[in-house]
């Protein structure tokens, strides 16, 4: 069945284009069905490949397709590799994202049937590129994947174009990711100056062989296009203004897509950073001070989409952790358990906009009773991202935990913080938008009405999958060998786990771990429940709060430091440098030609005797030209 592979981009490839090029002739219906047929046959196929890896001694396969670049010694296919950690990611990409199409019939019915096509035929473009970013067998590949979710993110994020907050809000995510690939690019050149090749079996084969030094430098650079994508400090600040696209956007762009595209570069290039000890420790740093510096913004947000856009930056710190410690499991875990949870919980936020077409928390209030299908989803989420057990979030946060208190104290100490912030502001944001009364305005209360079940039944798949998911990682302490995910990648990061040769925490130690981790998290549940489900915070944010609330004014910053230095330099160089120079240039060369066929033109005056008279003189100067050179 791997040999079919290709069928997984194909299919919502077709859907872009019929969509796309049909848009004006097609019904909702039938884009409906074209837009969300696609992913489910991706996600049908991808099924019966994972079928084949789950065999015993299944070995990766590679499928070439035909030669992209064949230059000297360079030879670059357009192939892919079908193994265990790219299915996963066809897995959780095809299936979070098939809810996701189905959600979006009913939450985007109102857009007229042009705009719904080309929202269909993005949303398909999108898939198509996150599949070929996983499945390529190369960097290569995987770069033409990773800059086609790139432009997908501006064209979704900005789809309601005609409104400059979008529009500022999508060139933003775009100039911000073109930041990481510059890095990522670089990356790829050294890779073929230092290897002669960007194929990963060359590349991983090599790389035990090449200087420190360069694998270190290579890491770096790749951690920077990571950092991009996968939004972490310095490059996160789109992520948040990201909430301006549709809903389902940002489920498909914080669960189960974008987001994760550092995560799994990184993790598919774990022998690069396995090797090069000081990019791995970068990357727990960062993934550790992402994940804290992004929960504390999160506690004093009142819009409940933001709420959730810096849960998902800071849930992001913790996969980078896990990539950083050598948890490169425990950080694939996370990922396929926050897609379950995290999308939950925004189609949960979009049910409860597209009922009071509000998202102020502070502006709802008791919808327990009036949303009682989002209510209970959405508070299964909560638990689970909150890492209650056993919801799915409480086994891959663990994991990542563990594994961090084996390479740091200081780790584990900052990310059980980080939980404890995680828990207070998800049951803040739950206790203040479905506990005590409704706060909105009669007229929102009157139609209030449960979401369709286009809606709600994505929605309860997300719930079920959030609560029982994690049994895929049942920790060892618990039941030995019951880790089903980490023997099912033990093949893709069997070298790194040897080459690493991590200090695992085991019998108490590791049990304790987890009770306090979880007493913890019951601490901020808890408190938080209690605190905002009867008197939530109306008041505006004083003190500190203020500076949590503004987002430790780091967009304010970046805008002081950079922005405004550039738009000066650009105002100079427009003035001085392009306009006095270049354009002076460009246009002395106009005004020079015409001055000379100005003069050229009175050598035609029509009169035979000056011809005859230029014609004599251009023999003369040959004759004198002749006689010169025979001497």
């Amino acid at each position: 069945m791997s040999k079919f592979v290709y069928l997984v981009p194909l299919f919502p490839l077709l859907g872009f284009l019929i969509n796309g090029l049909l848009r004006k002739n097609l019904t909702k219906s039938l884009i409906s069905i074209v837009g969300c047929g696609s992913v489910l046959a991706s996600l049908i196929v991808s099924v019966l490949i994972f079928s084949e890896t789950r065999q015993s001694g299944f070995q990766a396969v590679n499928v070439n397709l035909f030669n992209f670049i064949d230059a000297d010694r360079l030879h670059i296919p357009f192939a892919f590799q079908v193994d265990q950690l790219s299915i996963l990611f066809l897995l959780i990409i095809t299936g979070v994202g098939f809810l996701i199409h189905l959600y979006s019939t009913s939450y985007m019915h109102d857009e007229k049937d042009e705009h719904f096509a080309r929202y269909f035929s993005y949303l398909n473009l999108f898939v198509f590129s996150m599949i070929l970013l996983v499945l390529g067998s190369n960097f290569v590949i995987m770069f033409i994947g990773w800059e086609g979710v790139g432009l997908c993110s501006y064209l979704l994020i900005g789809f309601w174009f005609k409104t400059k907050e979008f529009d500022d809000a999508a060139t933003k995510a775009f100039v911000m990711n073109r930041i990481g690939d510059v890095g990522f690019l670089i990356a790829l050149f050294w890779m073929i100056s230092l290897f002669g090749s960007v194929n990963f079996s060359d590349v991983f084969g090599k790389a035990q062989a090449a200087p420190a030094s360069a694998l270190t430098g290579i890491t770096l650079l790749l951690l920077v296009g990571a950092t991009g994508k996968s939004a972490q400090i310095p490059l996160y600040t789109w992520l948040p203004d990201a909430m301006a696209g549709p809903t389902p956007v940002s489920a498909l762009i914080h669960a189960a897509t974008m987001v994760t595209a550092g995560i799994y570069m990184i993790a598919r290039s774990n022998i690069l950073y396995t090797l090069a000890p000081v990019s791995q420790s970068v990357v727990a740093i960062i993934g550790v001070t992402t994940a804290f510096f992004a929960a504390t913004i999160a506690i004093k947000q009142n819009d409940i989409k933001k709420v959730l856009a810096y849960s998902t930056v800071s849930q992001l710190g913790y996969m980078f952790l896990g990539l950083g410690v050598g948890a490169y499991t425990g950080a694939v875990f996370h990922v396929m358990t926050h897609a379950f949870f995290k999308a939950l919980l925004f189609l949960g936020a979009g049910s409860v906009i597209h009922a009071l077409h509000e998202q102020d928390i502070r502006k709802m209030g008791g919808l327990k009773r009036l949303l009682p299908t989002t209510h209970l989803t959405f508070l299964l989420g909560c638990l689970a991202i909150a890492g209650i057990p056993p919801f799915a979030g409480f086994f891959s946060k663990d994991e990542i935990l563990s594994a961090a208190y084996a390479r740091n104290p200081i780790y584990f100490v900052v990310g059980l913080i980080t939980a404890l912030m995680t828990a207070f502001y998800m049951f803040r944001l739950y206790a203040t938008a479905f506990q005590g009364n409704f706060r909105g305005t009669e007229d929102q209360r009157k139609h209030i009405q449960e979401s369709p079940s286009q809606i709600t039944i994505p929605l309860v798949i997300l719930a079920i999958l959030s609560c029982i998911g994690g049994f895929l990682g049942i920790p060892d302490v618990f039941v030995r060998d019951s880790h089903l995910l980490r023997n099912f990648l033990h093949p893709v990061f069997e070298h790194s786990e040897t080459l690493s040769q991590t200090v695992e925490v085991g019998g108490s130690r590791e049990l304790t771990l987890i009770g306090v981790s979880v007493l913890v998290a019951l601490v901020g549940v808890v408190y938080s429940w209690s605190r905002f489900s009867k008197n939530p915070e109306l008041g505006e944010p004083k003190g500190f709060g203020k500076v949590l609330a503004n987002k430790w004014y780091v967009d304010e910053l970046y805008d002081m430091i950079i922005v405004k230095p550039v738009n000066v330099l650009g105002k100079f160089f427009d003035s001085i440098f392009d306009r006095a120079i270049i354009d002076g240039i460009v246009n002395g060369v106009g005004r020079i030609v015409q001055y000379g066929s100005r003069q050229l033109r009175l050598l035609q005056s029509g009169q035979v005797g000056a011809y005859v008279l230029m014609m004599v003189l251009g023999i003369i100067i040959l004759f004198a030209i002749q006689i010169i050179l025979r001497k």
